[in-house]
């Protein structure tokens, strides 16, 4: 099932703001509250379909890529995502808890058992890699291989960071909660502030013995290889986004994303303009006079194209459909062969004579209507 657009899912407009985003997902997220709406399967994906949207359009580097390539901008074809299961609804919390201020009941955490814990989740770090592509590759779509150092789960404990046969012990400062809460008298009154706690850094519980081969961090740096299925289409610059192939969480917890950032090499004989492709067609005088037919690259091989007798230079032959595709699937552009006519630079004897009894006939001089042609092309390139 194809996603819903992001503006759709919340409600708001294209031009919104930050904080009319913020606003727009805290009413979601109230109205399909798993507390206001328990057992209904519906309305937990639609909480969930609002975290994701809220995800991408709160970011100003998401939303730029997804206003400009849609979803494939965001998720690149990659899968995952919160709509796509990638995240639980408690990794939803962790994540935008905070937006809630507490203020509607269970808000800030989440446990299926109803006992609200602030505990907080940890989050590997994005990872970053550039991906360079040929127009051929970007023409078809393509799979990548490629080798990253990352922080991966500790396979001896696996990722917990406490030795096998031990455990964790609740934090004694925070009873659990991973947060403290103080109560300070001002001049206004008593005023209540709730910080991480600073004894387990918010996890709410403490490693009675530390995993000898991570020390205790649940996560160890290794090389590993990843597939990358490219979609058709991408542009230079473009960044895509791989869910939950970033970084290893500290203790367990939610991987961080890999960002592939595309860049695109540049092809020997054909220039890009978005979907369209160009190339620069040098006829000689004769073929441009006479016509025939001549061949011109492409992405797959060579195109026979039929020049017609008197092509004048500057004239635009466009190959439909032999660009590339929408990375939106919304269509394949064209191939524009720019027509231009070579001019010899030098002649022997034989070749002036030739020339010159030709530019005595009428037929070489330029007419009146060529001329006001040449000067219309002329003046638009200079507007």
């Amino acid at each position: 099932m194809s996603k819903r657009d992001y503006y759709e899912v919340l409600e708001v407009a294209k031009t919104a703001t930050v904080e009319e985003i913020k606003k727009a997902y805290r009413k979601k997220a109230i109205q399909y509250h798993p507390d206001k709406n328990p057992g209904d399967k519906e309305a937990e994906e639609k909480f969930k379909e609002a975290a994701e949207a809220y995800e991408v359009l709160s970011d100003p580097d998401k939303r730029s890529r997804y206003d400009q390539f849609g979803h494939q901008g965001v998720n690149g074809g990659f899968g995952g995502g919160f709509g796509g299961g990638g995240m639980s609804m408690e990794d939803i919390f962790s994540h935008f808890g905070d937006i809630f201020g507490g203020s509607f009941g269970g808000f800030g955490g989440f446990s299926s058992g109803g006992n609200r814990s602030r505990r907080r989740t940890n989050r590997g770090s994005d990872l970053r890699v550039k991906v360079k592509l040929t127009l051929k590759e970007i023409a078809t779509g393509v799979e990548k291989k490629i080798k990253v150092k990352k922080y991966v789960s500790c396979k001896a404990c696996n990722g917990t960071g406490a030795e096998k046969g031990t455990s964790y012990t609740t934090c004694s400062t925070c009873n659990g909660s991973g947060v403290v809460t103080r109560v300070q008298q001002t001049i206004l009154g008593a005023m209540q502030s709730t910080t991480t706690c600073p004894t387990c850094g918010g996890e709410g519980r403490i490693i009675t013995k530390k995993c000898p081969e991570c020390n205790g961090e649940g996560v160890r740096l290794e090389e590993e290889v990843i597939t990358l299925n490219i979609p058709a289409g991408v542009a230079d610059g473009m960044q895509l986004s791989m869910s939950g192939k970033g970084n290893a969480a500290r203790h367990g917890g939610v991987n961080g994303d890999l960002l592939i950032l595309v860049e695109e090499e540049p092809h020997p004989e054909l220039l890009r303009d978005e979907n369209d492709l160009i190339y620069n067609l040098l006829l000689n005088f004769s073929t441009a006079a006479l016509g025939g037919t001549v061949e011109v690259p492409t992405i797959d091989g060579k195109a026979k194209v039929k020049i017609d007798a008197g092509t004048q230079p500057g004239k635009v032959l466009r190959l439909r459909g032999k660009g590339l595709p929408s990375v939106n699937r919304y269509g394949v552009g064209d191939l524009l062969v720019n027509v231009s006519v070579y001019v010899p630079e030098s002649l022997n004897t034989e070749e002036k004579r030739t020339i010159e009894k030709l530019g005595s006939s009428k037929n070489f001089a330029p007419t009146q209507s060529v001329k006001e042609k040449i000067f219309s092309k002329l003046r638009h390139m200079f507007d």
